[in-house]
């Protein structure tokens, strides 16, 4: 054991050392507070003149320089971005852009604050109840970032519109969908899409609650959204079928959540519930929304932009949830052309197009059955080829009992299916076929 005193010669370093780093403390607590009474004093004059300039631009952007570097940051600097829905996830793509060192952005929203958009909104408070969305967060954004040039249009985009509202003070680097309303989604999207002018989509953020399952694609890669399946379809109408980045959520929908929210019995009484909506064909009642997920979206969108045009783009796996599943979906029809007396038979159906199948065509359901489970492919009519309009999603289990009883076994198909499934069948390949022509 050491002696009485080394002991006190440990104590007596200790101390020199402890007052030694207090004193180190203080000085730097005194520089630091000078440095921030400098600023402070920098940024009320800045106030005041309206003229902020370049040293706290730097200073309030020091993190994003050192991430996307002095050629990043330029580059942001010159983008001109049109936000299009202000709503719980435009708001923070708004929000995320112009804190990360955007100088020029226009956002395009018809609606107001209100007390139940409050749990997703970036910036809205009580006191913005009732007040345009756009203005509310232009008038916030400028108290962070007055060097931004913040346009607030309190108006509904329309086709109609479109020119004025998107070209007429020059043509945006890039277009942001966050509308909720399909129709005028479609059109928004289509205007960018033949305009070339590049877009990013919002899909669906209600009824989700795993932010593990956001990914960022082509809206062709899209899985257990509803809402980027009616966009598909109606693109596709119109001639596009790829082209279109969006943000999507490949969470299966949970039926305890994916309920819309009831309106109360005295509004129904009264009569004509429609004109509860702020327009006409704009939803009445909603489906549920966590909170913070419409947040996520945005955050997503404003991070795959700022990587995007500083020049450190996002590299997506798309498909990665399920490639291993439409795999296996391939491979069982493969494996039924052996059964059937077929080995020799190349399949004339690509992998790509299994998700096209499966997702689109019959909506990722067997429509024997409606499981969505232990999927298959299989050949449907035994008098005709293989092809998209004569394959069919089906249960491991219905696929064996389809091979058996029509494919091996020569029962007719009306003898083994009731009507409703032929029916329903012949509709979805007649879509197929409606939609081949778009492909």
């Amino acid at each position: 054991m050491s002696s009485w005193k080394e002991q006190w010669k440990l104590i007596a370093v200790t101390a020199i050392c402890a007052a030694a780093a207090t004193k180190c403390l203080d000085v730097a607590l005194k520089l630091r507070s000078d440095d921030d009474s400098a600023a402070k004093a920098k940024i009320l004059k800045a106030l005041e003149t309206n003229e902020y300039d370049d040293s706290l631009f730097r200073e309030q952007l020091a993190r994003n320089y050192a991430f996307l570097g002095e050629e990043g940051m330029e580059k942001l600097k010159q983008q001109y971005f049109v936000v299009v829905g202000a709503g719980g996830v435009g708001s923070w793509v708004v929000t995320m852009l112009v804190r990360s060192g955007c100088r020029r952005i226009r956002v395009i929203d018809f609606d107001q604050v209100s007390l139940s958009s409050l749990n997703r909104h970036s910036c809205a408070q009580l006191s913005d109840v009732g007040t345009p969305k756009v203005d509310c967060l232009k008038q916030h954004l400028l108290r962070i970032a007055p060097w931004c040039e913040i346009e607030a249009i309190n108006e509904l985009w329309t086709k109609e519109n479109a020119e004025r509202l998107l070209l007429e003070d020059g043509e945006p680097t890039m277009i942001i969908d966050c509308i909720d309303n399909i129709d005028t989604k479609v059109d928004l999207l289509e205007f960018a899409y033949n305009r070339k002018i590049e877009v990013i989509s919002s899909m669906g953020a209600s009824t989700k609650s795993d932010p593990t399952r956001i990914n960022v694609g082509d809206l062709t890669t899209t899985e257990e959204d509803p809402l980027a399946r009616s966009v598909r379809r109606r693109l596709k109408k119109r001639g596009i079928t790829t082209g279109i980045p969006a943000v999507f959520s490949a969470e299966k929908p949970d039926p305890r959540k994916a309920k819309l929210l009831p309106l109360p019995d005295e509004e129904y009484e009264k009569g004509q519930v429609g004109e509860l909506s702020a327009l006409k064909d704009f939803r009445v009642r909603i489906l549920p929304v966590l909170g913070t997920m419409p947040g996520i979206f945005g955050l997503t969108i404003a991070t795959w932009i700022l990587t995007k045009v500083s020049g450190y783009p996002m590299n997506p796996i798309e498909g990665k949830n399920r490639i291993k599943i439409y795999d296996g979906i391939y491979q069982s029809l493969a494996g039924q052309m052996t059964r059937i007396g077929m080995p020799d038979q190349r399949v004339p159906i690509a992998l790509k197009e299994v998700s096209y199948i499966v997702e689109e065509v019959f909506r990722g359901k067997s429509p024997v059955s409606g499981f969505s489970t232990r999927l298959t492919l299989s050949k449907w009519d035994p008098k005709k080829p293989v092809s998209l309009q004569n394959v069919v999603v089906l249960t491991k289990e219905e696929q064996k009992i389809h091979e058996d009883r029509v494919l091996n076994g020569g029962e007719p198909l009306e003898k083994v299916y009731p009507k409703q499934i032929l029916d329903l069948v012949n509709k979805r390949f007649q879509e197929e076929e409606y939609y081949s022509q778009f492909r």
